[in-house]
């Protein structure tokens, strides 16, 4: 394994991958809607009303959500309260421990400014809640991208670190996720991924049980956000193979020290994972009445028909179908395991369990996606991998100044050609849910793209609330009066 330099200042490429962020913040958009009103409600319940009680949110849900949730008369439905009296929010709390220290610094703001006569509703439904929200969402991502770069740049040099870095920021996803929809969990499952990941990579040559110990909180937040995030924890089952074998070589009186050693550390990250994960246990607690209900429906879970080629490349949200830069990314990763095979072994490990997973989810297209956004957790690994990918080229073409052209060129494209694609799913050129039409989506990329981009972009800076509500008015078309299916995640 390579050692890693410390490197505590920023240097050039830091503060590029900072600047970019800062003159991105403008592109957040403030707006609660969809899957957020569930990862949100957490938050504001907790901060405004101090309870777990989400008729508000609920009634303040943009049409999509609370349809099928609300009677005729404006009325929750009474079939969507739990036994415990509490309306069935199933969405995880993690996103809101995560806004939760900034909103409450925000609503001190507001009562404050309240009672100087700014008459600001301190209710958080209002302006300072909801930008603060989607700001911390994009500091969450940009966050897990500084982390993904900076484990990049440990095993290969800093320009492909970089290049990959704004590969995967611009020509994935995690784009939407990160400004566009930002009450949504998955800027901070790729921010958490990041930071578990980090950690155990910076540790995992001789981490002391205060480490371990911070590495079960990492992973118990990482919990708290995204289920599925639990196979992140792969990775030690790789270390722990590795160190295994590493102590069964040894002499026998060093063994057993070793092997004592390593349960306890092993014990002690389990604790803290359990500590950590108390927040989930205790909401699902009060909602469900029972610690370990979930609150989904476990009949979507079709294990043994999994959608294996439909999750890549169906025109109904592919992973590299809709994101082709993500294909790089993962064949990227074979080229990691020549650098570090341990590292290697385990991402590879990771990913492909995170695929079967959602493979084997009734819902594997995300239903309201922009390609598949189960994959946003992923970030980190796809970082990595694509950098591994771009260092590879410069290897095997003998003239690395060509390799490094192209790597740039075909990024670029792979990025302007996702702005597009983002472009065209946000404004409904193309179906938000569902297949869409290939010959249709390209055309749109060459016709109605460039033609509608800057009006759109000037309302979008300008006129963005009522941007929004006619965005909202083009998914209930599209959704239908008979469509009252809940959104979710695995």
């Amino acid at each position: 394994m390579i050692a890693a330099s410390v490197k505590p200042r920023l240097n050039r490429y830091d503060k590029i991958l900072i600047l970019l962020f800062v003159v991105s913040l403008p592109l957040v958009n403030p707006w609660v809607r969809g899957d957020g009103v569930g990862y949100y409600a957490y938050a504001r319940s907790l901060v405004v009303s101090h309870n777990l009680q989400f008729e508000p949110d609920w009634l303040h849900a943009n049409p999509s959500f609370y349809m099928g949730r609300v009677d005729a008369a404006g009325r929750i439905r009474a079939d969507q309260y739990t036994s415990t009296g509490h309306l069935d929010n199933h969405f995880t709390i993690g996103p809101a421990l995560i806004w939760i220290p900034f909103l409450a610094v925000t609503h001190a703001a507001v009562l404050v400014a309240d009672f100087l006569g700014a008459r600001i509703p301190a209710n958080g439904f209002s302006w300072p809640y909801l930008d603060t929200m989607a700001i911390v969402t994009a500091l969450a991502g940009f966050v897990g991208l500084f982390l993904s770069f900076r484990l990049a740049r440990k095993y290969f040099s800093e320009r492909c670190a970089f290049l990959a870095t704004l590969g995967i920021w611009f020509a994935s996803s995690l784009l939407v996720y990160m400004y566009f929809n930002p009450s949504w969990s998955h800027a901070h499952s790729a921010f958490v991924g990041a930071l578990f990941l980090w950690y155990w990579d910076r540790t995992r040559t001789a981490r002391t049980f205060g480490q371990w110990a911070v590495l079960g909180l990492i992973a118990g937040l990482m919990l708290d956000v995204y289920y599925p995030n639990a196979l992140f924890l792969l990775v030690l089952l790789v270390e722990m193979a590795v160190t295994a074998a590493r102590i069964f070589r040894s002499s026998v009186p060093n063994r057993a020290r070793e092997l004592s050693s390593l349960l306890l550390k092993s014990s002690l990250f389990s604790a803290a994972v359990i500590v950590a994960f108390l927040p989930t246990l205790i909401s699902r607690w009060v909602i469900y009445g029972s610690a370990l209900s979930s609150g989904y429906d476990q009949n979507l879970w079709h294990p043994g028909h999994p959608a294996w080629r439909k999750v890549l490349f169906s025109s109904d949200h592919g992973l590299f179908s809709w994101t082709p830069i993500l294909f790089l990314a993962c064949a990227g990763l074979l080229f990691l395991m020549r650098r570090d095979r341990e590292l290697g072994a385990a991402l590879i490990l990771s990913t492909i369990a995170f695929y079967c997973l959602i493979a084997s989810y009734a819902d594997w297209d995300g239903i309201s996606s922009y390609g598949n956004r189960f994959f946003v957790s992923l970030t980190p690994i796809f970082v990595v991998g694509l950098a591994a990918l771009i260092a590879a080229s410069e290897t095997l073409v003998r003239n690395k100044r060509v390799a490094w052209q192209g790597a740039m060129a075909v990024i670029a494209m792979l990025v302007l050609w996702n702005l597009g694609l983002v472009f065209q799913w946000g404004m409904h050129l193309i179906p938000e849910r569902g297949p869409i039409s290939w010959s249709e989506m390209a055309s749109n990329q060459f016709r109605a793209v460039p033609e509608d981009v800057s009006s759109s972009l000037e309302r979008y800076f300008t006129r963005r609330h009522q941007m929004m509500q006619g965005i909202e008015k083009k998914d209930l078309r599209q959704l239908g009066a008979n469509d009252t299916k809940p959104k979710g995640q695995p």
